[in-house]
């Protein structure tokens, strides 16, 4: 992906209010949370338990539903920072979603955040460490980008 793309001023005039959809990228299941530069919070949705075709479908209609003006996706690495197979597995299902919506996709180092949601003692785990996610993205983003 170009940085164009990664960049939370190319989706959207800075003064727009920016949502988004997260998600923490599974082989068996992905995890969904929404959020917006409004509140600058995340919360949980639903996890998806499906593979190929249907996992896109189902992901199709959460972005009908919610509109999103981009997506975020965590991407796991080793706890040194290290990448592995599912860092790349991550980063291939990053591409597809841009590649099937059109909508920016941004990254975030998700280490730790399964962890982090068992901790706080998520229901669905997955969905909770999407809001995670999220959450850890507005907060790199430069404040000016996002009011």
């Amino acid at each position: 992906m170009s940085e164009a793309a990664l960049s939370p001023t190319s989706v959207l005039p800075s003064t727009a209010p920016l949502s988004f959809l997260a998600f923490d990228f599974g082989t068996l299941r992905v995890g969904v949370a929404s959020g917006n530069t409004v509140t600058l919070t995340a919360q949980p949705l639903r996890t998806i338990a499906a593979t190929g075709d249907a996992r896109f479908e189902a992901i199709a209609r959460l972005i009908a539903e919610w509109q999103p003006s981009a997506l975020v996706v965590g991407v796991p690495f080793h706890p040194d920072g290290a990448e592995h197979d599912n860092t790349r597995r991550a980063r291939r299902f990053a591409r597809q979603l841009h590649g099937r919506f059109g909508l920016a996709v941004h990254e975030v180092d998700e280490r730790y955040t399964t962890t982090e949601a068992h901790a706080m003692g998520a229901q669905d785990v997955d969905a909770a460490s999407a809001a995670i996610i999220l959450e850890q993205y507005f907060e790199s983003m430069d404040r000016k980008d996002v009011r």
